[in-house]
């Protein structure tokens, strides 16, 4: 259940297609959820003993990298009072305020290849970002 003053936004289950580029993304929007990354996380939620009901993975921007800023992912077994909480797929993501700024309009999608695997997030915000795509500017 969400702290009383969290905002809660229910996506349900929207249908996005899995994308590496920028895309214009509703700004009242705080992050959509790909049926792939919201599989990926609650099976690793699961897999840590955490209530998928209560926790969830917290999305956030931090300094770092020579872009400036760069994305953070951990999980947390609740949100803060003040966080938004996206709810698809099954999987609550919490944004506190300073990232939900940064990240307005993004999607989290899991991708998976040969070589390499781990969450992505596109970010209609960006306006640059470093050659390795560790960190980024707004």
């Amino acid at each position: 259940m969400a702290h009383p003053d969290a905002t809660v936004n229910h996506l349900g289950d929207v249908a996005t297609g899995m994308s590496t580029t920028a895309d214009s993304g509703s700004p009242s929007e705080t992050v959509r959820v790909t049926e792939d990354a919201a599989e990926q996380a609650l099976s690793l939620l699961d897999g840590e003993g955490l209530d998928t009901d209560v926790a969830g993975l917290r999305l956030f921007v931090q300094q770092g990298g020579c872009a400036g800023l760069s994305y953070g992912m951990r999980f947390d077994d609740a949100p803060e009072e003040d966080d938004t909480i996206v709810e698809s797929h099954g999987l609550r993501v919490f944004v506190d305020p300073a990232s939900e700024q940064y990240i307005a309009g993004s999607e989290l999608d899991y991708e998976s290849g040969l070589q390499a695997a781990g969450f992505d997030v596109t970010n209609p915000n960006v306006e640059a970002e470093c050659g390795c795509g560790e960190s980024f500017r707004t």
